[in-house]
């Protein structure tokens, strides 16, 4: 599984970063996580709204501040 976390380097995008770790680590997912922050590979997913989650290759999230539990049924899903 390959989760991406897009943003710029808000507060916001690192929060939800913070939390796809976690989510992943608790539900002992074999998955990379990376962090893009580079605009020019963040407009190839045609994102307006930061941060936004994107599993493999699946935009799921754009614009939210998700809590742990909603990552963690996002990745279940």
């Amino acid at each position: 599984m390959e989760i991406k976390v897009l943003g710029t380097g808000c507060a916001s995008c690192k929060s939800l970063y913070e939390h796809v770790l976690l989510a992943v680590k608790e539900l002992n997912l074999d998955a990379s996580v990376v962090k893009v922050e580079d605009l020019m590979e963040i407009m190839n997913f045609n994102v307006m709204s930061m941060p936004a989650l994107v599993i493999d290759g699946k935009v799921v999230a754009s614009g939210k501040k998700l809590t742990v539990e909603q990552v963690k049924t996002l990745l279940n899903s």
